[in-house]
């Protein structure tokens, strides 16, 4: 079957990864794009070949050709437009952070099971075969008992000391109301989920330092600490000031060996997984693509909506994101760890 998915906001994301692995996805097709303003959503839409253009969120879920709604709206509106899409009866992809609380997150959950919905968050890296190999790896013990992670996506520009302000349509990226924190939510979100994926566990406290600071409550660097429940001890890295540290990674350090991926900071699936154990010496590279992880990303939905399974993240992975990420920001400030429940 075919999923029509109409698209909220007409941003950079939608524009130049999420409208094309749509129409390139299998089972999926562009059903109709909404923006505040209609002429963006005309405009969006006859780009991308969607039938209908709408400038009112609710005309758009009462649209029978769309089945599945991609939210991509500033963090701070994706709990309501969520919630309203499933009382719509519509299935849900929205963009990580899925919220800026946990209460919010949770409110989305609960509005998808009783709508009877799917709800899933974009965490795309999840779709990246190096990653899912990585999971495996740890899950079948061929790196031994896990004593040490890491994952980091950091870069900058030389001579910046500091990233200039966002415009236009990105703007939205550095007002805290709307987006809840800095680089932590561009790239470092990914990370700590990517970690909590390959590791199949929980992280049971957050130890935090940024260069947040009074009157600059947005952080453009941050170094993070994870414990988790098993026991490993996991590093985050994540920033926009490191043009020399420009690197989107993620490494597992087991009793038996190693194995990460090493991805293009644009992440267009370009890289490599590495394994070193006594048993396994591999490397495999993953040729260039832009939109192949979101393609991946798209179809894994549509399959789960079809199945009644889950995606690639589901509502809880992204619960557990929004809880690190609020744990990071009160250990950055109070200059202490956290624990997670």
């Amino acid at each position: 079957m075919t999923a029509g998915w109409g698209i909220v906001s007409t941003g950079r994301h939608p524009d130049g990864k999420m409208a094309p692995a749509i129409n390139a996805a299998s089972g999926a097709t562009l059903a109709a794009a909404v923006s505040r303003d209609l002429g963006r959503a005309r405009s969006f839409a006859e780009k991308h070949g969607a039938p209908r253009a709408y400038d009112d969120l609710d005309a758009m879920l009462r649209d029978p050709a769309v089945s599945v709604v991609y939210v991509a709206s500033p963090n701070a509106l994706h709990a309501e437009q969520t919630i309203r899409a499933a009382q719509a009866g519509k299935h849900v992809l929205v963009e990580k952070p899925m919220a800026l609380s946990a209460d919010d997150a949770k409110r989305m959950i609960e509005a998808c099971d009783r709508a009877n919905v799917r709800l899933g968050v974009g965490f795309h890296l999840r779709a990246h075969e190096g990653h899912r190999r990585l999971r495996a790896l740890v899950a079948e013990g061929a790196l031994g008992d896990v004593a040490f992670a890491e994952a980091n996506w950091g870069r900058g520009a030389r001579g910046q000391e500091s990233p200039p302000p966002r415009t236009g349509l990105q703007a939205w990226w550095d007002d805290p109301a709307l987006i809840g924190a800095g680089a932590f939510m561009a790239t470092g979100v990914h990370c700590a989920d990517l970690l909590r994926y390959a590791l199949a566990d929980e992280a049971a406290e957050v130890s935090a330092v940024s260069d947040a600071a009074p009157g600059k409550p947005l952080e453009e660097l941050l170094a993070l600490t994870l414990r988790f429940r098993g026991g490993a001890i996991a590093t985050v890295m994540t920033g926009r000031r490191t043009p020399d540290y420009e690197r989107n990674d993620v490494v597992v350090y087991g009793t038996l060996g190693r194995a990460g991926v090493h991805a293009s900071v644009d992440m267009n699936q370009a890289g490599a997984l590495a394994v070193r154990t006594d048993a396994l010496a591999l490397d495999e590279p993953y040729p260039e693509d832009p939109i192949a992880l979101y393609t991946r990303q798209v179809e894994a939905f549509g399959e789960a909506v079809e199945s009644g399974g889950e995606p690639l993240a589901t509502g809880e992975d992204g619960l557990r994101a929004v809880e690190i990420t609020l744990a990071m920001i009160k250990s950055a400030r109070d200059g202490r760890r956290v624990a997670l429940g």
